[in-house]
């Protein structure tokens, strides 16, 4: 099984925070949008024939576009690619698109997951965020998306933020979690160099919470969330039995993907290939036949290291087994010899044939798994 994701380089407004490739040129999509088709079809052949489980609509803010493009996109993979009868199709979007008009198309598009870019039930954490919506527009998003029909969807929060007052983290949990949604993904705040937060970092204009208070807040978000009944299957993401995000797991368990549009990546089981991270370039290419894209093959060290860094990001962590499996006892043992000192430390639970990061160990997760690369 494999899947597809597609980047849809847009947004209204720049986020603080966000490095990921867009412009707010939402006009020009029209101009992008004919070669991202052209691309669904000339790769019709990278997944090997392998049936798509999930097809993700990520950006930017997909839900700049029109249904009739949303469509567009759908029967061009379904025309050019096998895919599953059970397919999950998921769907980013911002709160202040979800209309109800547009939620009632979207559902009859095909779309079946929503994933929603909340980050805050507070007026203040958005207004500092630059984000377009407000609390209000977010909790109605979230109530007019399940009246729509759509019983999979998961809404994004940020924690860590920059002059947060105390205890507001608590409440936007609790705000969450009464919106008893499938899926919930809470993402500390990282200073991205490029980003707006960065230079005001540098400049000092604010400054980083303390670690101290980070941790606090990540062991509220475990305790309160696991406490109403959702999973914490990765690092960042909690769901209820059964709303696993299919198409995110799918990089967690190496499986292959085909990457649309500018700056996307694809995987295909033995290399990576990534297109440019720039709409006109992206398109120029295109237009002349050139290549907009470039690719690695990987190395033994470099699947190693990806083994080792999506397997633990998971709840399932690693299997003994099957690491020496895919890569012979001597890289076992380097693992097994390095891993001790985590398992001493209680950052990594060791049971059978099973290592996998519990406690403060998830928090510091980067740190733990970049020390048990290769080097």
């Amino acid at each position: 099984m494999a899947g597809i994701y597609l980047h849809i380089p847009y947004c209204r407004q720049a986020c603080r925070y966000c490095d990921f490739h867009f412009t707010v040129s939402v006009w020009q999509k029209k101009d992008l949008l004919p070669f991202m088709y052209r691309e669904i079809k000339e790769r019709s052949e990278y997944l090997g024939g392998e049936k798509v489980e999930s097809i993700y609509f990520g950006g930017g803010t997909p839900s700049v576009l029109e249904i009739g493009e949303v469509v567009a996109f759908l029967e061009l993979i379904y025309r050019n690619h096998k895919v599953s009868e059970d397919v999950e199709i998921s769907f980013e979007a911002n709160p202040e698109d979800l209309k109800p008009s547009y939620l009632k198309e979207l559902k009859s598009s095909g779309v079946n997951r929503l994933s929603i870019g909340i980050q805050s039930f507070n007026d203040h954490d958005l207004e500092l965020m630059h984000r377009i919506h407000n609390s209000e527009q977010a909790i109605k998003s979230v109530k007019d998306s399940q009246e729509a029909g759509f019983g999979n969807i998961s809404i994004d929060l940020m924690y860590g933020l920059p002059r947060q007052d105390p205890g507001v983290w608590e409440k936007n949990l609790e705000k969450a979690l009464s919106m008893d949604t499938q899926h919930i993904s809470a993402y500390h705040l990282s200073y991205e160099e490029g980003t707006i937060f960065d230079h005001w970092r540098k400049k000092g204009r604010i400054q980083p919470v303390p670690e101290e208070d980070s941790l606090t807040q990540f062991r509220t978000l475990i305790r309160r969330v696991t406490g109403h009944g959702y999973e914490h299957y990765e690092i960042s993401n909690f769901a209820r039995e059964g709303y696993y995000s299919r198409h995110n797991s799918s990089y967690w368990q190496q499986k292959k993907y085909l990457g649309i549009g500018p700056g996307a990546h694809s995987y295909d089981g033995s290399s990576r290939r990534w297109n440019v991270r720039n709409n006109k370039k992206y398109c120029e290419e295109m237009q002349e036949n050139r290549a907009y894209y470039d690719t690695e093959e990987l190395s033994e060290k470099d699947r190693y290291n990806e083994f080792i860094m999506t397997s633990l990001r998971t709840l399932k962590g690693i299997n003994i087994s099957l690491l020496s499996h895919q890569f012979g006892t001597e890289k076992t043992d380097y693992f097994t010899q390095r891993a001790v000192k985590y398992s001493a430390s209680g950052h990594l639970l060791h049971e059978g044939d099973i290592f996998r990061l519990i406690g403060e160990g998830i928090f510091i997760s980067d740190h733990i798994i970049a020390d048990l690369f290769l080097e």
